[in-house]
């Protein structure tokens, strides 16, 4: 997020400090945080299992069309002073190719209220949002065993998880993710993505900064945990200002394109749905 054009200035980030980034208030289906080791697993096991449940992850989701509606507002207390709006849809054309397809896209109101998306947030998005640690990804990231927690009725292990150091321009993702015990596969992140542009002391510079989200996962096809609910209700800290934002993306209706392409689940493929069964959003 961006306001009133204000110059750059990166943020280092200290290795594997969860800078000013308070976790939510559990909720009522969320149990304690108990800080026990894994039984008949090591933790390095865990995360090499997960890192690898999520290559195949991302890999499947290439092979789905599904619905993605993106809602960004500016609260003055519960007024919205300022409105983005975005619905548009994952599909592939006649050569396979995917493609997003815009059903819904009114004009935004966002400048009135003082904030303008920039292309990190329609970056963060598509790419970050749903977050997926691969094991390609792995190596750049510090990740620190926490414990264990119950989500609903999932038993999870929990994880800390910050970039090892910001390279370039390149965007990471930096908070906690929990993991479910049975497919090691992710089922919940909370967190931002890094690092902000800040203009320190200097006014009249661009300053870029971004919410604290929330994304949660369901299974599709009884085999993949796909996102298909993010919420973000965070107060950005300008130079200029504090501005209340509000940002809920959903994704819905998962179906599994009918292409010849294979996905694969732990070795095996996985064979086609009839598309009966789809994720419930969160309430």
């Amino acid at each position: 997020m961006g306001k009133n054009r204000m110059r750059t200035a990166w943020l280092r980030l200290a290795v594997f400090v969860l800078l000013g980034l308070m976790l939510p208030a559990a909720g009522a289906d969320e149990g304690p945080l108990e800080t026990t080791q894994p039984k008949n697993v090591t933790v390095d096991e865990i995360i090499q299992h997960f890192a690898a449940k999520e290559k195949e992850f991302k890999t499947a989701r290439d092979q789905y069309t599904y619905r993605q509606s993106v809602k960004v507002q500016v609260l003055d207390g519960n007024t919205v002073n300022g409105e983005y709006q975005q619905v548009f849809d994952v599909i592939f054309d006649d050569q396979g190719k995917r493609i997003e397809n815009v059903v819904f896209a009114p004009q935004s109101t966002l400048d009135s209220a003082g904030l303008s998306m920039d292309s990190g947030d329609f970056e963060d998005i598509r790419q970050r949002l749903p977050f997926v640690l691969t094991s390609d990804e792995l190596p750049e990231y510090n990740v620190l065993y926490v414990g264990q927690q119950q989500e609903d009725e999932l038993h999870c292990y929990v994880f800390d998880i910050a970039p090892k150091q910001i390279v370039g321009k390149k965007r990471y993702f930096q908070g906690r993710i929990w993991v479910d015990d049975h497919d090691f596969q992710i089922v919940k992140t909370y967190g931002k993505t890094v690092p902000d542009i800040n203009a320190g002391k200097k006014k009249g510079k661009d300053e870029h900064l971004y919410p604290r989200f929330t994304t949660w996962r369901e299974q599709v096809d009884n085999t993949y945990w796909f996102p298909t609910y993010t919420r973000a209700d965070d107060t950005l800290h300008f130079m200029t200002g504090d501005i209340h934002i509000r940002e809920i993306v959903k994704y819905e209706n998962y179906k599994r394109f009918g292409s010849k392409s294979k996905i694969t689940y732990d070795g095996k493929e996985v064979p086609k749905a009839d598309g009966k069964d789809q994720p419930q959003k969160p309430q």
